[in-house]
């Protein structure tokens, strides 16, 4: 038998482990990083960029207190010189990310843009579609604030903060109140709209527009490695234990 690693002096033979790797459901993830591995393989760091990695690393993970990183070191069962190899591998994905789809995140940012916009609205709802209605056209004839009657009136969690939601993005909302945030203007009053069982007003305070700063920019590329890691993760169809007679016949 073939004993891979040992836990509490118990042995682990590879079928096992593979076997402990699906019951866990931590297959998935062990190929992701199999796929990673093979990606980043040829990829360079100087030794400046070495250097960066295990600056960003530590202070990533909040490892600056040299208590802290032997703690850190201890939980994860790593020694001191794992950390450089952790940091280095997590500086290669990264420009692994950037070299692949760096020249394509303009593109893909417009493409994503509406998803990506971000608004305020104010949600008023009930049940009863008589006091929507009474309600509208009190708002409409600024007989009172849409504040003081969605903290009186309305049946949702939006009570509780006179009526206002967000800034969320405008794809969150329900696809009918995404609709008509998108056809709006600011401060825009919609007449109530039926919506399952309840009847809502909504009015648009403020849009967001979205912005390709260094922050979405980064969260673009993670996008796309994402999408491309599972679909690279799906070609991966066959996995076995190795025994002694396939490692004999192969060798």
């Amino acid at each position: 038998m073939t004993e891979v690693i040992k836990v509490n002096q118990t042995p682990i033979p590879p079928e096992q482990l593979l076997s402990h790797l699906k019951q866990y459901q931590m297959l998935p993830q062990l190929l992701r990083e199999l796929v990673i591995d093979r990606a980043i393989a040829q990829i360079e760091c100087s030794g400046e960029e070495v250097e960066t990695a295990k600056q960003e690393f530590v202070s990533q993970n909040r490892l600056n207190d040299p208590n802290r990183l032997q703690a850190w070191l201890n939980h994860t069962g790593l020694k001191q010189e794992d950390l450089e190899t952790l940091a280095v591998r997590s500086y290669k994905i990264k420009k692994f990310k950037q070299e692949t789809w760096g020249s394509k995140i303009e593109s893909y940012f417009l493409q994503r843009k509406r998803d990506l916009d971000q608004v305020v609205y104010s949600l008023l709802r009930t049940k009863d579609q008589n006091t929507a209605t009474e309600l509208y056209f009190r708002l409409q004839n600024q007989e009172a604030s849409f504040e003081a009657l969605a903290q009186a009136y309305s049946q949702g969690p939006e009570a509780e903060t006179r009526g206002i939601v967000g800034p969320v993005p405008v794809t969150t909302p329900h696809e009918k109140i995404a609709k008509m945030l998108m056809q709006s203007e600011p401060s825009q009053l919609w007449p109530p709209v039926r919506i399952g069982e309840w009847s809502i007003i909504v009015r648009l305070e403020k849009l967001i527009s979205a912005q390709l700063n260094d922050a979405t920019r980064q969260k673009l590329l993670n996008e796309l490695f994402s999408k491309w890691l599972e679909e690279e993760v799906k070609k991966m169809t066959t996995i076995e234990p190795l025994n002694s007679e396939t490692s004999e016949v192969a060798s």
